[in-house]
C-alpha cells in the first residue's frame, strides 16, 4: 500500500485544528474546481485534496491516520499489527489496497469512554462560475440554463462526479462584473450540512453599438456635416427600442449628447442615462452637382477651424 501525506494535500501541520483543515480544504477546492480552475491538473488535486479531507475532518479516522505514522509520500507501508483490531472491521490485504479506499470502509474505531460517535454537520462548497449574456437579456431580465458536473460523495466516502442542470434566473438590470448568489446550488453538505451556494459571475457580452460603464451606456452617434451645422433630429437605438434625438444647431464632434434613463435598468428603482458621442461623418462619394455645393460653400465662407493655430503661431508658441 502506497503512502499518502494527507496534512501535506492539504498544507496544514499534523497539529492544525478542525477549523484549520476545513479552512484550507475550501480554500484548495476553490482554487481547483474543475469547473472552474485553469489548472493543467485541477482534476487530479481536486481529487487529492477531496480524499485527504474525507479522512482529516473525521475524528475516528484522522486518529486512525496518524497511529500509521509518517512516511514518504509514494513509499511502500504496512499499517502496525495492531492497528486493524483497533480500527478494522474486515481483514484487508493491505497489498492491493488505496488509502484512500482503507479509510473509506474504515468501521470509524470505538468510542472512547463508551461515548456515542458523533458527526459534526459540515456545509457543502461554495462554488463560482462565469456566465456570459447579452446586454438585452441585461436589459429584460432572464434565465440561464445551468449545466455543471459537482462532486458528491457516496456512502464510503467514495468522490463521484454527477450532473447536475437547472435554471437561474438573472433579474434585469445585472451589471458586468456583478456576483449573483444562488443558494443551495453548490456543493452537497455532509452529515445534515446545509448545501453550499453557487455564485454567478456576470459578464456581458460585447455590443455593436453600445458601451457599458455600470447602468450607463455609451454609443457613437455619426451625424453629416449639415446636421451638425443646422440641426436635426435623428433616430437613435436604445435598449428599450428606437428614440428620436434632436440635434441643435453648431453641434460639436465629441460632444456627449445625454439620453436620461435610456440606459439599463437599476436593481432596485430607475435607470441608467445614454451618452450618445457625436461623430462627424464626411460622405466617401459625392455627385458632380454636391461637389459644386460644397465649392460654392467653400467660397462664401469664412470659417476657419485651425484658427487657433495661427494664434498660437502669431504669439510665439
Amino acid at each position: 500500500m502506497k503512502y499518502k501525506d494527507y496534512y501535506d494535500v492539504l498544507g496544514v501541520k499534523r497539529g492544525a485544528s478542525e477549523a484549520d483543515i476545513k479552512a484550507a480544504y475550501r480554500k484548495l477546492a476553490r482554487k481547483y474546481h474543475p469547473d472552474v480552475s485553469k489548472e493543467a491538473d485541477a482534476e487530479k488535486r481536486f481529487k487529492e485534496i477531496a480524499e485527504a479531507y474525507q479522512t482529516l475532518k473525521d475524528a475516528e479516522k484522522r486518529a486512525a491516520y496518524d497511529q500509521l505514522g509518517k512516511q514518504q509520500p509514494g513509499q511502500d507501508f504496512r499499517p502496525p499489527p495492531d492497528w486493524q483490531q483497533q480500527y478494522g472491521d474486515t481483514r484487508f490485504s493491505f497489498d492491493d489496497i488505496d488509502l484512500a479506499d482503507l479509510f473509506a470502509g474504515l468501521r470509524g474505531g470505538r468510542p472512547r469512554s463508551g461515548q456515542a460517535r458523533t458527526k459534526l454537520p459540515i456545509p457543502g462548497q461554495d462554488y463560482e462560475i462565469p456566465v456570459s449574456i447579452t446586454l438585452e437579456q441585461a436589459y429584460r431580465g432572464t434565465d440561464v440554463d445551468i449545466d455543471l458536473s459537482m462532486p458528491e460523495y457516496d456512502a464510503g466516502g467514495a468522490m463521484r462526479r454527477v450532473p447536475r442542470t437547472f435554471k437561474a434566473h438573472i433579474h434585469k438590470g445585472a451589471t458586468d462584473g456583478q456576483r449573483l448568489r444562488v443558494p443551495g446550488k453548490g456543493g452537497k453538505g455532509f452529515n445534515g450540512g446545509r448545501d453550499g451556494d453557487l455564485y454567478l459571475n456576470i459578464t456581458l457580452q460585447p455590443h455593436l453599438f453600445f458601451r457599458v460603464s455600470g447602468h450607463d451606456l455609451y454609443m457613437d452617434l455619426p451625424l453629416a456635416p449639415w446636421e451638425a451645422v443646422l440641426g436635426a433630429s435623428v433616430e437613435v437605438p436604445t435598449p428599450g427600442g428606437p428614440v428620436r434625438l434632436k440635434i441643435s444647431p453648431g453641434t460639436q464632434a465629441g460632444q456627449q449628447l445625454r439620453l436620461p434613463r435610456r440606459g439599463l435598468p437599476k436593481p432596485r428603482a430607475g435607470e441608467g442615462d445614454l451618452f450618445a458621442i457625436v461623430q462627424i461623418v464626411v460622405p466617401g462619394k459625392i455627385t458632380e452637382q454636391q461637389r459644386a455645393f460644397y465649392k460654392q460653400l467653400a467660397e462664401v465662407s469664412n470659417y476657419d477651424p485651425r484658427k487657433q493655430f495661427k494664434q498660437e503661431a502669431r504669439n510665439g508658441n
